[in-house]
């Protein structure tokens, strides 16, 4: 009988079994530091302070940050408890093709990010090669910095703890140097940096502007917010742990505590920097403080900070996207490559220039979806799923030819509104999002395409880690010889 390709069970796509999980409560915390902080978040901590003092700037900071990462744990919960990928569980509220359409916008906003955070690091090792052997050419850096950091990704998850591990520590030595280093210039100049402010509003309008730097932290966050499951996939957590805090322990150091502070640090040093010098381009500041070896130690930080976040936040979920919807025959490290591609098409030397509106954008349109994801696992089928046809071509979630039109009419809405509401997009596209999905897929959608788990809420069929158990997909193994095979044959 000859053997049929799936490509619904890509290798990587498949449940991460308890055995296979390595990361735990502190390993997730470094992971975070290195993924915390990435420059582009300095252009927040910049626009930020033209309007609004430093202590609201670090107000309006936590509470986005916070708030973000309260739903990323809330997601991540999709992959502790089932081990199930990002685009894997899309597939119930959008369905096995549809998933692909938010995945590829996800994947392309991922992508994108590592362009611009690639681009920084490059112009840093530009700066460093030049104070060194007077070697000037940044696009080249960039060539060769996007390279190395696609072949550290491809390397695994394991690899990028590691990497890390090393770089968490020197980055959170280095970040302080900055801030003191730009702090001093600021006071130089006659500025108080706790209360100067270039621009000032007040009544309402200091209320927008607040809302604003709390949004744009939201919508920074939010690609991560609905990509988690992808990453804590891989976390460590007890079997037969019905307490969600102490299933997600791994989660709630990382996401809720290390993150919102790194996060902060970020913002502020962005802030001060726009004091300095009136750039919140952290090269450009410190070319303006700093000289011969001070120099290039503060550029390494830069390096180290843009490969450690763009490893883990950005590169992995994109890969990952890519690699689901090209099937079985697109492994991995090919989507890591064409992360990479898409990264550089870009041209993220222009992007940054419009981050703090793309930002309010990205932030409706994505959380829209982490609010149909809430909507979906928690409230409707209750953390229950049926794993076995997320991988089924013809099974409950192919719905109408493979699209969930309740998920897809959420999420447009969705996103719409948050964009006319744009002060506010993150809250309102997460509020509309679930509220509209949870209303279409009971009263409209699942009639038509009833889900067992919800017909037969049963613990013991459709429960994960919280039952005991590893998922182990139906056919998977057929499938790898099916993907063999036909690597042979192209030998």
């Amino acid at each position: 009988m000859e053997k049929k390709s799936n490509y619904l069970r890509s290798p990587d796509l498949l449940p991460i079994a308890s055995s296979e999980r390595n990361i735990g409560p502190f390993g997730f915390a470094v992971i975070w530091v290195g993924m915390a902080i990435v420059l582009a978040a300095f252009a927040i901590g910049g626009g930020a302070i033209i309007h609004l003092p430093l202590g609201l700037v670090i107000l309006a900071t936590l509470l986005g940050s916070v708030a973000i990462g309260v739903l990323m744990t809330i997601i991540g919960d999709i992959g502790v408890e089932h081990g199930l990928s990002f685009p894997v569980y899309m597939r119930a509220p959008f369905g096995t093709i549809g998933t692909h359409i938010p995945s590829i916008v996800r994947g392309i906003t991922a992508a994108c990010w590592f362009g611009i955070n690639t681009y920084f690091g490059s112009t840093a090792i530009n700066a460093i090669l030049n104070l060194l052997f007077g070697f000037d050419n940044w696009f080249i850096c960039f060539l060769l910095f996007a390279a190395f950091q696609l072949i550290n990704t491809s390397l695994g998850i394991k690899s990028i703890e590691r990497f890390a591990d090393l770089a968490a520590p020197i980055i959170i030595l280095i970040s302080c140097w900055m801030y003191i280093a730009l702090s001093d210039k600021a006071v130089e100049q006659g500025k108080n940096i706790w209360t100067w402010v270039e621009s000032p509003v007040t009544g309402g309008a200091a209320f927008t502007a607040f809302m604003v730097v709390v949004m744009s932290n939201m919508g920074f966050w939010a690609t991560l917010a609905a990509d988690m499951p992808t990453l804590s996939r891989y976390f460590r957590a007890p079997k037969k742990e019905r307490n969600w805090f102490k299933r997600n322990k791994t989660q709630l150091l990382g996401s809720i505590i290390i993150m919102p502070i790194v996060n902060t640090f970020m913002i502020i040093i962005g802030a001060v920097s726009y004091m300095a010098v009136a750039n919140s381009d952290p090269v450009v500041a410190l070319q303006e403080t700093a000289s011969g070896i001070t120099l290039g130690v503060l550029m390494l930080m830069i390096v180290l900070a843009q490969w450690s976040t763009n490893t883990s936040a950005n590169v992995i979920p994109a890969a990952t996207i890519f690699s689901n919807v090209g099937g079985p025959k697109m492994p991995f490290w090919v989507g890591v490559v064409l992360a990479g591609i898409i990264g550089m098409l870009a041209q993220p030397w222009s992007l940054f220039t419009v981050l703090n509106s793309a930002l309010l954008v990205i932030g409706g349109i994505l959380t829209s979806i982490v609010g149909i994801l809430f909507a979906d696992y928690y409230l409707l089928r209750k953390r229950r799923v049926n794993v076995q046809d997320l991988y089924e071509k013809d099974g409950q979630f192919r719905y109408l030819k493979g699209f969930n039109l309740a998920g897809f009419i959420s999420w447009i809405v969705g996103g719409v509104i948050a964009n006319m509401l744009s002060s506010y997009s993150s809250i309102v596209g997460f509020v509309v999002g679930a509220g509209l999905y949870y209303i279409l897929a009971k009263y409209w959608w699942f009639k038509k395409y009833p889900q067992a788990e919800m017909v037969d809420p049963d613990d013991s069929q459709y429960l994960g880690i919280t039952a005991g158990r590893d998922w182990a997909v139906e056919g998977a193994d057929i499938e790898a010889e099916v993907i063999t095979d036909a690597a042979a044959e192209r030998v």
